[in-house]
């Protein structure tokens, strides 16, 4: 993918660092008093999570995330007319959820490292990480039922929805890890439910605080689907060949995780020579009893396969193909210009981010 300066986008003049400031800033208050309710000591495993405390307690600027979900969720709030402090407990909502499946994620993937820190699971032990996430959840929809309105209703019933799905985009990412071949459509099927279902509900759940109508809401969602889609093929990008010290992961992460992830499946669907070689070496993985044990030139050779067969450029060029329909979703959604502009400029910085 190109690089770029998320700081702004020059097409929009849209300053991407201050919009996402914004959404930290404004929502990070309601989060923090949310997981306040928590008993011990879940308040401050889920605080170490958010990079609020260090591993002994203290008091942390730790790298809390992108906070993409909390900026989209605000101007979900504005696209439908309202102020954009609407749309905070769709945000801090948003939020739980997406860092519920992070705790449980790393877990089951059995990372170590997140945002430059050990995770939770790692340093707390997985019975906390498996509680936490969970209390993460619950609290997702106590943030929204408790404003005691029928927008809110309609909100949680959205913001369910797209945590089922992306529970099972997590299974399905989980099956195919144990299978030879999964095709494309199944990889995007499942990429949809993991990534785009939550970013999607991230998108409309402000709108529907603010009185939007199903057609709108379902209009911005699709904008946020699609958004997702593109998102997680640059992270699968990023899983494969991105630099270590941007991501927080180790090198070649997806490839130690045997993940089925869109570079490796667009690879292997190729077809030529380089296309069954990897082929060959995945299906010997699968079986291998010395996988953990594998070098880095190993999992070098499995990235470069996966380049030479084409896999790299068409995950960059679905990437980029799932951002321009997006777009076109905006333009059935009737907003203000500047709120239009800003979804814009957040979706030319997911296809350009380098974490």
């Amino acid at each position: 993918m190109p690089s770029a300066s998320p700081a702004d986008d020059t097409a929009t003049g849209v300053d991407i660092v201050a919009l996402l400031e914004r959404g930290r800033t404004m929502s990070t208050p309601v989060l923090r008093a949310a997981v306040d309710r928590l008993a011990p000591p879940m308040n401050t495993v889920a605080a170490y999570h958010f990079g609020w405390i260090d591993a002994q307690g203290r008091p942390a600027d730790g790298d809390g995330g992108k906070a993409v979900r909390p900026a989209l969720a605000l101007l979900s709030a504005e696209a439908a007319g309202a102020a954009p402090e609407v749309g905070i407990p769709g945000a801090v909502a948003v939020e739980l959820v997406h860092n519920f499946s992070l705790l449980h994620d790393d877990l089951m993937d059995g990372d170590e490292q997140r945002r430059h820190r050990d995770t939770v699971w790692k340093v707390h032990g997985p019975a906390q990480a498996i509680l936490v996430g969970d209390a993460l959840f619950a609290l997702a929809g106590e943030v929204l039922l408790e404003l005691g309105t029928v927008e809110a209703g309609r909100a949680t019933r959205r913001l369910t929805t797209a945590t089922r799905k992306l529970i099972d985009g997590q299974a399905q990412d989980i099956s195919y890890e144990h299978r030879e071949r999964v095709t494309v459509e199944e990889c995007l099927e499942m990429e949809g439910n993991k990534t785009g279902a939550l970013l999607a509900c991230a998108v409309s759940i402000g709108a529907v605080l603010g009185g939007a109508d199903d057609r709108t809401a379902d209009t911005l969602e699709a904008y946020g689907y699609h958004l997702g889609l593109a998102f997680q093929a640059v992270d699968d990008l990023l899983g494969i060949w991105g630099d270590p010290e941007s991501t927080g992961k180790q090198t070649w992460s997806d490839l130690r995780q045997r993940k089925k992830s869109l570079p490796v499946v667009a690879a292997l669907a190729a077809g030529g020579p380089a296309s069954k070689r990897l082929g060959e070496l995945l299906a010997a993985d699968a079986k291998s009893n010395d996988f953990d044990s594998f070098s880095e030139e190993e999992f070098a050779t499995r990235a470069a396969l996966i380049e030479e067969a084409g896999g790299r450029e068409w995950t960059s060029q679905e990437a980029r193909r799932q951002h321009a329909v997006a777009i076109e979703a905006l333009d059935r959604v009737d907003m203000p210009g500047q709120v239009r502009a800003q979804l814009v400029a957040l979706a030319d910085f997911v296809v350009v981010r380098k974490r």
